[in-house]
C-alpha cells in the first residue's frame, strides 16, 4: 500500500463469514419469504394473484425461527403467512393455508363442529383492530385431529395503516419441539457473537452499537483521516431509492452534503457512474481523477459527481455495503492529495470494510424489527391488573432505551380459586425473542401452579423451579410471588410472599414509613437441585391505606451506582409519591430515576383502602 501522511496501517482482513448476520433460517420479510418447512418459501399473499390487503403486508417482518407458532391474517381474516412452527402445529402445508379464512379453516368446538363467525373472538379482534387473547380454543389440524391451543393477537400496521393481525398459537403438547427450536436459535445467536469477536478493529467498534446512525458516525471517525480525507455512505431505502445518509470530512460530519433521495437506475441503462454500478451489484471501483467533460447519465450519478468535485477528489474508491446479493448501500472514500492516491491494496481494504459495515447495518435493521416483535409479545402478555373489591392495583412496563435489547421483565396479578390475590414480578435472564418467549412460558406455568395451590408461596415457586428445566427454555430467572389474604373490601389483610433472588418488595404506610420486605429470600430459579433446599416464605399484616411496590432491577440499577444507593433512591422517591394516585405514582416514579439505565422496567403496585 502506498505510504500516506495521517494514516496508519489498515486493519487486516481476516477470514470472515459473509453471512454472519443471517443464520440459515433467519427472519425474512414477506417480500423475501421464509422457509415453509417443505423446502419452499412462503411469501406475502400479495406476491401472487394480487390478493387484497397484502400489498402493504408484504413488507412487514416475519419471525421465521421463532419457536412459537405465528399466523398473520389480513383485515378480512384470511391467512397471509405462517412460520414453520405454525406449519408443524397445525399439520398443514403453508401454501394450503395461504389465502384461506382462518376461522373457517381452523376454529372448531370441542366436538369438531364449526363455530358461528359472530362467536369467534379472533374475528372480533380483527374487526376491532385490537389486541386479544384466548385460552382453551380448539383448532382442527390438517390430519383431522383436534388440538387445544391458546392464542394472542396483535394488530400489525404499516406507516400507521392497519394491515392485519399477528397471531401467536401455543400448544402445550408441542412445547418440547418448540423448546428445541428456540434452543437452536439461541445457539445460532451465540455463534454469531463468537464470530464477531474475531473480526478486525473496525468491526469491533461498529458492533458496539445497534443504531445505524451511530454506527455510521463511528465509521466516519475511523476512516477519516486514518484512511481517507472524505467518506460518504449511501443506503438503499424503499423501492429503488438511494439516500445519502452520512458524509464525513476533516472537520467531522457535513450535513450540507447529506440528504436527498434519488432513484437508482438499473444495470444496463448506460449509467457508468461508480456509485450506480456498485449499487447494482458490480465489483468495487477504484476511480482516479474523473473526466470533467463526462456528463452524468442519471440524477444519482449527478449527485455523486458533484460530491467528488465539491470535496476536490483526486482519487476515490466506491464499494458495496454487505456481501454480494445482500447489498444495503455503498461506501465511497475520497483522497484529495494527488501524491497519495488509492491503489489496489486500498481497494481490497475498503472492500472488506464495506462488507463488514453492510453486515452491521443489516444487523441493526434486523434488530429493530426483532425488538419490535419481542416488545409487542411482552406488552400483549402484560395485561392490566384486576381491581378486586376496594383494592387498587396499577402496573407499568417500560422498554429499555433504543439501542438496548428488550429484556425479560414481567408482572402479573390475578385472583386465585380461593379468592386470594396473587401478585408476581419477575425477570427472565436473556434478551429479545428468547427472553420474551421464556417470559410467556413462566407466566402461564406459574398461573397454573398457583391457581388452586393451598400451600405457602414458597412451595408454589419450588414446583415452578422443578418444572422449569423440563418444560421451558428459561435458564435462570428471579421473581417474587406474593399472596394477599383478607376481604378485598374490609380486610384485615395479610401478605405472604417468597422471593427467588429478586429485589425485595417495598411497603409504604400511611404514617410516612417505608420498609423493604427482605424476609422470604431464596435462591434464583434455575439453580441446580439440592443447593437451596425448600424455599422460605414470609408473612406480615398490611395496615389499611398502605401501598406495596413490586419492581424489577431496572428501576434501581444505574451504571456507575451501587445497589444500596439505588434502593435508597427508590425509597426516597416512593415516599415522596406515596399519597399520589397509583397511576401517578407508576408514571412519575420511573421518570424520577436518573438517566443511564440500559434495562427495561416492570412495576406492579397495590394500595389497600383506608379505614
Amino acid at each position: 500500500m502506498a505510504a500516506r501522511r495521517r494514516r496508519t496501517d489498515p486493519p487486516s482482513r481476516g477470514n470472515i463469514d459473509p453471512v454472519v448476520c443471517r443464520s440459515p433460517d433467519a427472519p425474512a420479510g414477506f417480500d423475501e419469504g421464509f422457509p415453509d418447512g417443505g423446502g419452499g418459501k412462503v411469501k406475502g399473499a400479495g406476491d401472487e394473484g394480487g390478493r387484497p390487503g397484502a400489498e402493504r403486508g408484504s413488507r412487514q417482518p416475519v419471525v421465521g425461527p421463532l419457536g412459537t407458532a405465528l399466523v398473520v391474517v389480513d383485515p378480512a381474516g384470511r391467512i397471509l403467512a405462517v412460520n414453520p412452527a405454525a406449519v408443524r402445529l397445525l399439520g398443514r402445508a403453508a401454501p394450503a393455508m395461504r389465502g384461506e379464512d382462518a376461522h373457517d379453516l381452523l376454529h372448531r368446538d370441542a366436538h369438531g363442529g364449526r363455530i358461528p363467525r359472530e362467536q369467534c373472538p379472533l374475528l372480533r379482534a380483527v374487526a376491532e383492530r385490537s389486541e386479544a387473547r384466548e385460552e382453551g380454543d380448539i383448532c382442527l389440524r390438517g390430519d383431522g385431529r383436534l388440538i387445544a391451543i391458546s392464542w394472542s393477537a396483535t394488530p400489525v400496521t404499516d406507516d400507521g395503516a392497519f394491515i392485519g393481525m399477528a397471531v401467536l398459537f401455543t400448544d402445550t403438547a408441542g412445547e418440547r419441539s418448540a423448546r428445541r427450536e428456540r434452543a437452536a436459535y439461541t445457539r445460532a445467536l451465540e455463534d454469531l457473537t463468537e464470530r464477531l469477536t474475531l473480526v478486525a478493529e473496525i468491526t469491533d467498534v461498529l458492533s458496539q452499537t445497534l443504531e445505524t446512525d451511530e454506527a455510521l458516525v463511528r465509521l466516519g471517525r475511523l476512516l477519516v483521516p486514518r484512511l481517507a480525507d472524505w467518506a460518504a455512505v449511501d443506503l438503499l431505502v424503499g423501492s429503488g431509492q438511494v439516500h445519502r445518509v452520512a458524509v464525513t470530512g476533516p472537520a467531522g460530519r457535513v450535513a450540507g452534503l447529506e440528504g436527498g433521495h434519488q432513484r437508482l437506475t438499473e444495470a444496463g441503462e448506460g449509467d457508468h457512474s461508480p456509485l450506480v454500478q456498485v449499487l447494482n451489484g458490480a465489483d468495487p471501483v477504484l476511480q482516479q481523477e474523473a473526466d470533467p467533460a463526462a456528463l452524468p447519465a442519471s440524477p444519482l450519478a449527478a449527485v455523486h459527481d458533484d460530491f467528488l468535485r465539491t470535496v476536490g477528489s483526486t482519487s476515490a474508491v466506491t464499494v458495496p455495503l454487505g456481501p454480494r446479493g445482500q447489498i444495503t448501500g455503498a461506501l465511497t472514500v475520497v483522497r484529495t492529495d494527488p501524491e497519495h492516491p488509492f491503489d489496489t491494496n486500498d481497494l481490497d481494504v475498503v472492500s472488506d470494510i464495506g462488507r463488514r459495515v453492510g453486515l452491521v447495518i443489516d444487523n441493526a435493521r434486523r434488530f429493530g424489527r426483532q425488538r419490535a416483535v419481542a416488545e409487542a409479545m411482552q406488552r400483549n402478555l402484560l395485561a392490566p391488573p384486576p381491581q378486586p373489591g376496594s383494592l387498587r392495583l396499577a402496573a407499568r412496563y417500560r422498554p429499555a432505551p433504543a439501542g438496548s435489547q428488550v429484556g425479560g421483565d414481567w408482572y402479573d396479578a390475578f385472583q386465585r380459586k380461593d379468592g386470594t390475590l396473587a401478585l408476581v414480578i419477575g425477570d427472565v435472564v436473556g434478551h429479545d425473542l428468547t427472553a420474551a418467549a421464556g417470559m410467556a412460558q413462566l407466566h402461564g406455568i406459574l398461573r397454573s401452579l398457583a391457581w388452586d395451590h393451598t400451600g405457602p408461596p414458597g412451595a408454589v415457586v419450588d414446583r415452578l423451579d422443578d418444572a422449569m428445566p423440563a418444560i421451558t427454555t428459561v435458564p435462570m430467572a428471579t421473581l417474587v410471588l406474593a399472596l394477599l389474604e383478607g376481604d378485598p373490601h374490609t380486610g384485615p389483610w395479610t401478605l405472604r410472599w417468597t422471593s427467588a433472588g429478586h429485589p425485595p418488595p417495598l411497603l409504604l404506610t400511611r404514617d410516612g414509613q417505608a420498609q423493604y420486605l427482605e424476609a422470604g429470600q431464596g435462591v434464583v430459579l434455575g439453580v441446580p437441585p439440592g443447593t437451596g433446599g425448600s424455599r422460605p416464605s414470609a408473612a406480615r399484616p398490611l395496615p389499611p391505606g398502605s401501598t406495596l411496590l413490586l419492581y424489577t432491577d431496572g428501576l434501581i440499577e444505574i451504571p456507575g451506582s451501587d445497589l444500596d444507593t439505588g434502593l435508597a433512591r427508590l425509597r426516597r422517591h416512593a415516599l415522596a409519591l406515596a399519597h399520589e394516585p397509583l397511576d401517578t405514582l407508576c408514571d412519575q416514579l420511573p421518570a424520577r430515576m436518573p438517566p443511564g439505565s440500559t434495562d427495561d422496567v416492570a412495576l406492579l403496585t397495590l394500595r389497600l383502602p383506608s379505614p
